[in-house]
Formats: structure tokens, C-alpha cells, sequence
């Protein structure tokens, strides 16, 4: 695909549809609902995707932070309901991820624990963890900059950490011969940048709203969150499959928003 509008727009119509479950009409010509996206090319686009699918959830907080509501409450409703918005996708994986790679001995085992649908204790502690301290740094954003910086926060981090997500799919390879890549490509180097560029454009007024320390503790959260699950995927499962992307974008959101957070 090229450049064109009609084909951007295609490809984030069907990466809107792969990662949430919004009734996405059919956009243009090029737009087949019926088809998955190849993300060798639509990779690019992911970060665009992923902050269209986290618009609800910014806009409820930014309304809800103009109510009564405690402020935990509100950045708690704004996460939830991405997460309804999304199937829990990313949640699942994170859950799946931590039973596996700490409650199996050897890859084959680890993988089957991941195919798993149970929840275990670790998966449990995981997912858990991941939204309190997701709710708690929300609302400490909201609390510190305001509702409409925190809510931008918010689309920002979920634009950034799914390109944190297409490093590690492009990076490493599938660790089932049936995964996902084989399905739905694997992102060449070529979108993988685009993704990184695209995302730094989503995340550049941020640059404007908060301190350029919190900005740049924020980036080297994503940097962290991008090479240590590379590095924990390689060592336990020798690649990645859909549940290690989707815990590598909880875990860079997560440190995308500490990052933010930790300077006043």
C-alpha cells in the first residue's frame, strides 16, 4: 500500500477493528471489513489505532474530572472502559504472559500454560497490579496537570505503547509456528519506524503540558518496557506471540505513565 489517504485510512479502519471490538464500517474501496490486516505495511498505523481506541475513555475522563467523583474513581472508569472497548485484549495478554513465563519450567510447558484460559496466581497478581498502578498514575496526572493535560496523557500512552508492541513484534520471531505473524504479518523495519514516527507525533504536545523531564523519563519508560520483553520473551520462549504484545503494551503503558508522573 501507499500513501494515499484512502490507504492510511484502510489500514487504520482494520487495525481499529483487530484490536477493539468498535463496529467499524466499511471506510472506502480498500476497506474489507471481512479481511485481517497485513501488518507487515498497516503496522505504521497502530499508534494512530490505538489512540482512536483510547478517545472514550481520554473524553470520560476529562468529563468525569469536572464532577464530585473522587479522582481515583474517574482515571479507574476512563481505564475500564478502554478495556471494555478492547476485550481486555492486552490485559489478558499480561495475565497470560506472567502465568506462563513464572509458572513453567521449560518453553513448551510455558507455552501451554499461555494457551491456557485460566487465570493463575500469577496472572492474577499481574493483571491486578497493572491497573491499580495504572489508576493511581491517571489520577495523580489529573491531580498535578489537570483534566485536559491527563486526558491527553492518556491517548498519548496508548499511542506509544503499542509502538512499543511493533518493536517487539518486528524484533523478535514468532515463538509458534501458527502465531500471529504467520496470520497477519510481521511489521517490516520500514513500518516499524513509521509506527515510532507516528507516535512521537501524537505525543509531541506533550512536550507543551508537562516537564520536559517527566517527557523524557516517560520516553525512557517505553525504551525500558520495549528491550526488557524482547529480552524476558527470548529467554523464556524463544520470540513473541500475541499475549507477549499484548503485555508489552501494558507494561510501557505503564511506565509511560510513571514516567509522567514522577516529576512535579
Amino acid at each position: 500500500m501507499g500513501w494515499s489517504a484512502s490507504d492510511l485510512l484502510a489500514e487504520i479502519a482494520a487495525a481499529v477493528r483487530f484490536f477493539s471490538r468498535l463496529p467499524v464500517p466499511k471506510i472506502n474501496r480498500l476497506d474489507d471489513p471481512l479481511r485481517l490486516p497485513d501488518f507487515t505495511i498497516a503496522a505504521r498505523v497502530v499508534p494512530v489505532a490505538g489512540a482512536l481506541i483510547a478517545l472514550p475513555g481520554a473524553l470520560l475522563l476529562l468529563v468525569l474530572s469536572f464532577s464530585a467523583l473522587p479522582t481515583m474513581a474517574t482515571a479507574l472508569f476512563a481505564i475500564l472502559v478502554t478495556c471494555a472497548i478492547t476485550g481486555a485484549l492486552h490485559e489478558d495478554g499480561l495475565a497470560d504472559v506472567a502465568d506462563g513465563f513464572f509458572g513453567g519450567a521449560t518453553k513448551e510447558r510455558r507455552l501451554e500454560i499461555m494457551k491456557d484460559s485460566r487465570t493463575g496466581a500469577f496472572g492474577a497478581l499481574a493483571l491486578s497490579s497493572s491497573l491499580l498502578l495504572s489508576a493511581i498514575l491517571l489520577a495523580t496526572l489529573v491531580d498535578r496537570f489537570g483534566p485536559f493535560t491527563a486526558s491527553f496523557a492518556f491517548l498519548a500512552a496508548h499511542a506509544a505503547s503499542r509502538t512499543a508492541m511493533v518493536h517487539v513484534w518486528h524484533k523478535l520471531p514468532p515463538a509458534r509456528p501458527d502465531g500471529l505473524a504467520r496470520i497477519c504479518g510481521a511489521p517490516s523495519r520500514y513500518s516499524a519506524g513509521w509506527a515510532t514516527a507516528m507516535a512521537a507525533a501524537i505525543s509531541l504536545p506533550l512536550l507543551f503540558l508537562v516537564p520536559f523531564t517527566g517527557f523524557l523519563l516517560a520516553l525512557l519508560g517505553l525504551v525500558v518496557a520495549t528491550l526488557g520483553m524482547e529480552r524476558l520473551a527470548l529467554s523464556k520462549i524463544g520470540g513473541h506471540t500475541g499475549d507477549v504484545l499484548g503485555a508489552t503494551q501494558q507494561v510501557a503503558m505503564a511506565l509511560a505513565l510513571a514516567g509522567l508522573s514522577a516529576v512535579a
